[in-house]
Formats: C-alpha cells, sequence, structure tokens
C-alpha cells in the first residue's frame, strides 16, 4: 500500500514568505505521479517534506492513513532517488544497493536475495561486481534506483533523477522508469521541471507555481484543457500560442474576438458561461493552426522553420502582432522559405480563450464541425 494525502501542507522558512502554500493532494495507492513547474515552484521542497527531509510548517501528510509529520525518513516507508547518484566510489555496485539492508541488520542471505530480484529486475546483475567508476551514467542512475528497490517502500520518490543524463539516455531512462512502474506497481511520485518527462511518465500530473497547485489531473486533460493561461503555456512543447484578444459579440451560437494589434477576428463556438470584460487571451496549440495562401486567414510572414524529420516547426510572425507563433506542420506543408509570406488558419474549435485573469473560459458549445477556420 502507498496512498499519500496532503491536507493544507504550508512551509515557511523563519519570518519569510510562505513556500508551500496550502497543499491539498490525494495519491491513490501505485499512481504514477508527476511534480512539474518552473524552478522554484516549491515542487522539490514538497518533495522533500513527504520524505522527512523539511520539517511541516502546517498541514498533514498522511501515508496509507498514517499521520507522518513527526516520523522519521527511515520510519515513512519511502525510498528517495536523487539527482545525485551519491555510490559509495569504494564499493562494489551490489555493496552500493545492499548497505541500507546490511544496517538494518539483515542477514547476508537475505541481502543477497534483495539485491538480485532489484538486479535482475533493472537488468544490472553482471554489474553487480564493478564499482562506480566503470560505469556509464544510465548504469549509475540504475544502480540508485536499485538502492531503493531493495527496501520495498510504499512509495518512492525521485527528484529529477535524469537531469545529469544527456538527450538519449534520459530517454531510454524514461522507458526503463516506465516499465519498473508497471512491474512493482508502487505508488512513484517524480519530480522534473521538464514536461516532457511529465507528458510521457506521469498518470497524474501536479502543475506548481509560487508553491500553489495550479492543476492536477491526466496528461492529455492539461494538455486539452488547461484550468489557466500559466498551465496552458507550460505544458506542451512548442508552447501554446498565445495571441491577445478582445470580446467583438456574443450569441447562442459563437463568440467573436478580436487579436490584439490586427483587425482579425476569430469566431469561437458557443456562448461563454461568465460575462467577458478587458484584456483577454486566445491560447491556440500549434498544431491546431493551419497554412495558406497569404489571403487566406491571417496574414504572417515565416521567420524560422525546424524541420524534425516527421514534422516541422514554423515560426512567423502576424503582422500588426508583436510576438511570433508556432505551427507545427507536416513535412509537405513547411516548404516556405524565411521571409515567406503566408496565410495562417485556426482551427476556432480546438482554441482557448483566457479571461482578463488568466483563467479559462467556459463555453456552452453547440455542435459544431472540426475543419480549420478563420474569420478576417
Amino acid at each position: 500500500m502507498g496512498e499519500l494525502v496532503l491536507r493544507n501542507v504550508t512551509k515557511t522558512y523563519g519570518e519569510g514568505p510562505q513556500v508551500i502554500q496550502g497543499i491539498d493532494l490525494h495519491i491513490p495507492d501505485g499512481q504514477f505521479t508527476v511534480f512539474v513547474g518552473p524552478s522554484g515552484c516549491g515542487k522539490s521542497t514538497m518533495l522533500r517534506m513527504i520524505a522527512g527531509l523539511e520539517s511541516v510548517t502546517g498541514g498533514d501528510i498522511l501515508i496509507d492513513g498514517v499521520r507522518v509529520n513527526d516520523l522519521q525518513p527511515v520510519d515513512r516507508g519511502i525510498s528517495m532517488v536523487f539527482q545525485s547518484y551519491a555510490l559509495y566510489p569504494h564499493m562494489t555496485v551490489a555493496e552500493n544497493m545492499g548497505f541500507s539492508l546490511k544496517l538494518s541488520g539483515k542477514s547476508k542471505r537475505e541481502v543477497r536475495e534483495a539485491v538480485g530480484r532489484a538486479a535482475e529486475i533493472l537488468q544490472i546483475t553482471h554489474l553487480l561486481e564493478r564499482k562506480p567508476k566503470a560505469l556509464s551514467g544510465g548504469q549509475r542512475q540504475r544502480v540508485a534506483i536499485g538502492r531503493a528497490i531493495v527496501r520495498k517502500p510504499r512509495v518512492f520518490l525521485f527528484d529529477e533523477p535524469l537531469s545529469n543524463l544527456d538527450a538519449a539516455l534520459r530517454v531510454q531512462m524514461r522507458i526503463e522508469l516506465a516499465k519498473l512502474h508497471r512491474e512493482l506497481g508502487t505508488t512513484m511520485i517524480y519530480v522534473t521541471h521538464d514536461q516532457v518527462e511529465a507528458m510521457t511518465l506521469g498518470e497524474q500530473i501536479v502543475v506548481f507555481n509560487k508553491g500553489r497547485i495550479e492543476q492536477s489531473g491526466a496528461p492529455l486533460d492539461l494538455y486539452e484543457r488547461p484550468a489557466n493561461r500559466f498551465v496552458g503555456g507550460f505544458i506542451g512543447s512548442p508552447q501554446m500560442n498565445m495571441l491577445g484578444a478582445s470580446l467583438v459579440s456574443q450569441s447562442g451560437m459563437q463568440t467573436v474576438v478580436m487579436l490584439a494589434g490586427t483587425n482579425q477576428r476569430i469566431a469561437l463556438p458557443g456562448r461563454p458561461t461568465q460575462p467577458l470584460g478587458g484584456e483577454m487571451t486566445l491560447g491556440v496549440r500549434a498544431e491546431h493552426l493551419g497554412i495558406g495562401s497569404p489571403d487566406e486567414g491571417l496574414a504572417a510572414r515565416v521567420e524560422l522553420v525546424e524541420h524534425l524529420g516527421d514534422v516541422s516547426i514554423l515560426h512567423a510572425r502576424i503582422d500588426g502582432m508583436a510576438q511570433a507563433i508556432a505551427l507545427k506542420l507536416d513535412r509537405k506543408d513547411a516548404q516556405h522559405a524565411v521571409g515567406t509570406q503566408v496565410g495562417v488558419k485556426v482551427a476556432s474549435a480546438a482554441a482557448t480563450l483566457f479571461d482578463a485573469n488568466g483563467a479559462t473560459v467556459a463555453f456552452e458549445c453547440p455542435e459544431v464541425g472540426e475543419d480549420l477556420q478563420a474569420l478576417a
């Protein structure tokens, strides 16, 4: 079992401001949850509080229904894997993995069996007699994970464990961690600032910002239905395009907004469930923008094309607007030279409108098609 519940958890250092501001969260037993957010948002501090490495200023942390605020880390049933591998250089892989069991008084046979099982799961049995200096970065990270596995914890905590690896190894280790979770079925909490890691690993993503939770949920829910502008801009690569907008008109069938700095109007299906006013933001994912001739849709000029193989990212600037936008296109649709004038078409049914405070505007939508459309 490894159910984790956070109830109004806060953290303050001395007389300073709260760095964790009333966190409420439920992580079911066996779930892979990812804490994600920019540097300084509080995600690692929250992880260390769960582990018992940081004290709790207020609120409760419960593991399987037991309040653990005052328990020592060793008594919480938790194993933690850090960004630094922290392996003992004079010990073999087997000795590193079994060291905590040896300290707890386990017999040599019990230690050997536990290390053997963990090594088999991680496919490092052939490395057990080597020392850390003879291992690659990925192998060292497996040893660090193996050291955590042998303790059979109720909850695994990972604090940016892949940040020291190169790009290829990061991809490989993401796959290994996902497989490990399927095999063990243990609750895992993973901290990262990399939203790609969050999207590919997490069953639940928790987005932190300034010590608060902005939104939590399944990866695709956050991607397709962000709660606010911060989540919409943070989740996704490339980032969601954010275009200033103001209200033109609304009816039972559609809401029309005008893009800031232009005379371009975009029709959104349905009517908002709240009064609208002030400066708003239209959020559009790169894959929900199409491209055509200059007289189709929004007039824009190509500034850069990134060819990624199966797709290309085209960066363009809409006439009259300060910021550039990104379009994700098939290779055949991205054959445009820098400086070319093009037309950008918006899939308005897939756009997200944020109000003046950055919150997502909810719509009551009629039945609409999914065709690309733009109104000039």
